[in-house]
């Protein structure tokens, strides 16, 4: 994406699914939901064991918290990936999967700085979803929205 589309997404979004979202601060996926939730977005924490995390329910799959979303009629702005890029062709696939199972596709995925895959990124730009690799959402934003956080 160009800076106008990241800018278009940041000024859309309300929501941002975080899948891999780890409930140590020390982690990079936590700084960087953290950071999401300051500057107002409210997040979806996916983590395997659930439980709460930054104050929000921590949902066990990625279609467990798309389920909710469209329950609560909430729109599924973005989702935040911290995966393997590896795995990113998995994940794409559920991620499409998902979204068309519960009626709530994204307007954009994010893959973290560092993960890159292909496949992904056609699958889902193929789905009609925005798609952004190996940048983090956080350094992005603070450069393209001016905040000093």
């Amino acid at each position: 994406m160009n800076d106008t589309q990241k800018q278009e997404i940041f000024r859309q979004s309300t929501n941002i699914v975080v899948l891999g979202l780890s409930p140590d601060n020390t982690k990079p996926s936590y700084q960087v939901a953290h950071y999401l939730q300051t500057q107002g977005y409210c997040i979806v924490p996916v983590y395997p064991r659930g439980g709460e995390i930054l104050g929000e329910k921590a949902y066990r799959s990625l279609y467990e918290a798309l389920y909710s979303m469209q329950q609560n009629k909430k729109s599924c702005d973005i989702i935040n990936v911290f995966r393997k890029s590896e795995v990113l062709k998995e994940v794409a696939l559920e991620i499409i999967e998902s979204s068309r199972e519960v009626g709530c596709l994204p307007k954009c995925v994010w893959v973290q700085l560092g993960l890159r895959n292909m496949q992904a990124k056609s699958l889902l730009t193929q789905s009609g979803i925005w798609y952004e690799e190996d940048a983090c959402i956080k350094i992005e934003h603070k450069r393209l929205m001016g905040s000093s956080c």
